[in-house]
């Protein structure tokens, strides 16, 4: 019956897969394949290689590494990884029409992992480059599609997909910082996918590709590109981003619950000074070790990361105050943040 079936004169099927085999292969992919292939079309003439080459830490000679990046601006700027150009002492970019050209860095900042690289030159009669459209991270959905292109293991141009798995992840930088409203996706990044873009399925960029964890499948995040917009402008005006410090050395340790209780404090955990730097606002406010920080600038303390997080550059300069626990007495005292040394 099968074989009679297939080679009827007479099936209806005859004529239907005809008529299929007539169509193009644009319209047999479906609703996602179209998604990721007009997207990737989009975004692929502004996504650059990058090589560079860095000084080896109290080493000789060089070592050389590379990630990926992408064009923000027709005249020539690139956003990418702090971890991909920090320290280097040359830096070439590949363009996917086939273009290379030297570049130089704008600035970096490790707490975020975010750099701005500015191309030294380009042919006089090449078009001007494709600058792509930044979406917003505030409104991603957990399940959208998530598109990541970049460089691993120095294929140029690579495209994976899949979607956003989460948001608001935090993830530690390579500083030691904290970066908040993290991506985490399950679209494949690998070694060289750093700094490249995540992009929506209508082209947008959505993140700045950062890390995987080792050992771990479909875990990979991106930095939100809310946080690298403004990273990125505080770059281009400054050259890096001022944080505020205290001069603390610290950690972060359990409250006791009466403690909790008795000043009804919202969280259960603060920040213990182990030692306050000489000169430092935290040695002229009169802080001492055995101290525990719960609350800076009228926001609670829950840990080191969230002091980390509430030294902003508005900070700087600026009388904040501050409470700590002083064995079981409470003190609301004022400090006059420095700007950080990183």
């Amino acid at each position: 019956m099968q074989e009679q079936f297939l080679s009827s004169p007479s099936s209806g099927n005859t004529s239907a897969l005809s008529i299929e085999a007539t169509h193009s292969d644009g319209t047999l992919l479906d609703a996602y394949s179209r998604a990721v292939v007009s997207a990737a079309e989009k975004v692929s003439p502004s996504v650059a290689k990058i090589e560079v080459t860095q000084a080896r830490n109290g080493q000789r000679g060089e070592r050389h590494g590379g990630g990926s990046g992408f064009v923000f601006t027709p005249d020539g700027l690139i956003l990418t990884n702090s971890h991909v150009v920090h320290n280097a002492t040359r830096i070439q970019v590949s363009l996917p029409d086939g273009r290379h050209c030297p570049a130089h860095l704008i600035g970096d900042d490790p707490a975020t992992d975010l750099a701005v690289v500015r191309l030294d030159r380009l042919d006089n009669d090449a078009p001007h480059l494709t600058a792509l459209a930044f979406g917003d991270s505030q409104t991603l959905r957990v399940g959208q599609v998530a598109i990541a292109i970049g460089n691993p293991y120095g294929f140029q141009y690579t495209v994976t997909a899949g979607v956003v798995s989460a948001l608001g992840r935090s993830l530690r930088s390579y500083s030691g910082r904290m970066i908040d409203d993290v991506i985490q996706t399950d679209a494949s990044l690998n070694p060289g996918n750093s700094g490249g873009p995540l992009v929506s399925s209508n082209g947008e960029v959505i993140g700045v590709n950062t890390a995987t964890i080792n050992g771990a499948q479909g875990l990979c995040f991106a930095i939100g590109i809310n946080t690298a917009k403004f990273v990125a402008s505080r770059l281009l005006q400054q050259g890096r981003i001022r944080r505020a410090f205290i001069g603390v050395e610290a950690q972060t340790v359990p409250l006791h619950r009466r403690i909790v209780r008795f000043y009804d404090l919202p969280k259960e955990t603060g920040v213990i000074v182990l030692a306050a730097e000489p000169s430092s606002p935290a040695h002229k406010t009169g802080l001492r070790e055995g101290d525990v920080i719960v609350a800076f600038g009228g926001q609670p303390v829950a840990g080191v990361d969230d002091l980390h997080r509430l030294l902003t550059d508005t900070k700087v300069g600026v009388s904040t105050p501050i409470t700590i626990l002083r064995r079981t007495d409470q003190l609301n005292l004022e400090i006059i943040s420095q700007e950080s040394r990183e």
